[in-house]
């Protein structure tokens, strides 16, 4: 046997028929794709968002507002949660590394301290951003707040 005579199994193949080749082969003309249109042109590959003539859903909404691309986001956490999250996961040092072991937040995430609320026991803060308000209570309860970058 040679590379030449190699031919598939008998019955796996099936003879399609062959359009546009002319009228005689009953698909001439139009090669079956219709007149006129994107599908029936050469080369027609479908367009992303393409509605048919229709105004595309991108161009219908209307675009209002601002995405500001120096936003910083914070993940908030108010003083007066320092006591009920130190019983709870047995914390005295809020630093990045202990909320993130016991997930309170992600690793990529900033924090912030707010002055919502009172707190008692005396801990220190090593995060992102603090608020005058919250620094103050801090350190009027003996605590210290250490800014990281």
């Amino acid at each position: 046997m040679k590379l030449h005579e190699l031919r598939p199994a008998k019955g796996a193949t099936h003879k399609e028929k062959r359009i546009g080749r002319g009228d005689g082969s009953g698909h001439g003309g139009t090669s079956t794709k219709g007149t006129k249109g994107g599908q029936s042109r050469a080369g027609y590959k479908r367009k992303m968002a393409h509605e048919g003539g229709q105004m595309p859903i991108q161009r219908r909404i209307p675009k209002r507002g601002f995405k500001n691309p120096h936003r910083v986001e914070y993940k908030v956490f108010n003083v007066g949660q320092a006591d009920h999250l130190a019983d709870k996961y047995g914390i005295k040092e809020f630093s990045l590394e202990n909320l993130y072991i016991n997930n309170l937040i992600n690793q990529t995430d900033k924090v912030k301290i707010l002055g919502n609320g009172e707190v008692k026991g005396k801990f220190t803060f090593k995060v992102n951003a603090v608020s005058e308000k919250a620094k103050a209570a801090i350190e009027a309860a003996g605590g210290s707040v250490e800014i990281v970058k």
